[in-house]
């Protein structure tokens, strides 16, 4: 059962307690379908320039991710650079130069008409509303949104929540959306405003699944995955999408999406999340196994287990 996601395909130039690193291959779409490929296949619509080239292109051809959706277009990629020197739970924007996202206009391949999940990675929610009006047959829709579009494009966003199944947002951004600091309320409030299901992350202490729907089981649920604590952080850049690719990816490789396949899906996406920020940028999904994969969901497994 493929995904399509829409979003940005970057260069970051990312400074951690860890090092440096300039120009390194990023964006939400990037880590979202390289963690998601683990477990079905995936393809990309987002818009990239001159300066993506044969290197960048071998990043999503190693693990079979369709990249026909990716549009080349005149200028330079979408680049931003950011540092984590004082908190690495919380980026400091140094630069930001979208040059050819500035005027992306997603282009949905006729191939990718038979898709059955679809991601909407953080983009204009106007973008966001397009694709999915545009692909209704979809079995399952998930997104992802920031404080941006949540404080100045409010209207457009309500509108994409509309269509969402399942919004994977930070606790700030939960918060922010609902108007409300109690957690459980403004879960409450956010999935009122359409998504079924609501996954907040919380950085280095995890996620927790708030859900309306039954599941199969007749029950609302609510369901917290830790994050493994991690003898070193380098980079927690493509933490957050790679959660969100290993979730999604998860459900999609599922016949049956009943509470049990959403819990085991949040464990996955936080073993997606450890191993992204290991490395910098992607270079850590990059080298990953099943196996490793596997046995590191095991660990989170025997961390969880009371007996």
């Amino acid at each position: 059962m493929a995904i399509t996601v829409v979003g940005s395909v970057a260069y970051d130039s990312i400074q951690t307690p860890a090092g440096r690193r300039d120009r390194c291959l990023g964006g939400a779409a990037t880590y979202f379908s390289l963690a998601a490929s683990f477990f079905t296949d995936v393809r990309v619509i987002a818009v990239v320039g001159e300066d993506f080239g044969a290197e960048q292109e071998a990043v999503f051809a190693a693990r079979n991710i369709d990249t026909r959706g990716i549009e080349h277009a005149s200028g330079k990629s979408f680049f931003w650079e950011g540092s984590y020197m004082e908190n690495l739970n919380e980026a400091k924007t140094h630069n930001t130069e979208l040059n050819v996202f500035a005027a992306f206009q997603p282009k949905i391949p006729q191939a990718y008409s038979d898709s059955e999940f679809l991601f909407l990675a953080n983009i204009d929610p106007v973008l966001q509303r397009r694709v999915r009006e545009a692909m209704p047959g979809v079995k399952l829709v998930a997104g992802d949104t920031m404080n941006y579009w949540i404080k100045d494009h409010r209207p457009a966003l309500l509108e994409v929540l509309k269509g969402l199944d399942i919004l994977l947002i930070n606790d700030t951004e939960t918060r922010m959306l609902a108007a409300n600091n109690n957690i459980v309320q403004a879960a409450r409030a956010v999935m009122a405003l359409g998504p079924q299901s609501l996954v907040v992350k919380h950085g280095e202490y995890g996620a927790t699944l708030f859900s309306s729907a039954d599941h199969g089981n007749g029950a609302s649920r609510t369901f917290r995955a830790p994050a493994l604590p991690l003898e070193e952080v380098v980079d927690p850049t493509g933490a957050g999408d790679s959660f969100a690719g290993g979730f999604f990816g998860y459900l999609a490789s599922q016949t049956v999406l009943d509470a049990a396949a959403y819990r085991r899906a949040m464990f996955y996406g936080s073993t997606m999340g450890s191993f992204a920020v290991e490395r910098f940028g992607t270079e850590r999904l990059q080298q990953l196994t099943r196996a490793e994969i596997d046995e590191r969901f095991n660990q989170f497994r025997a961390l969880t287990h009371l007996d």
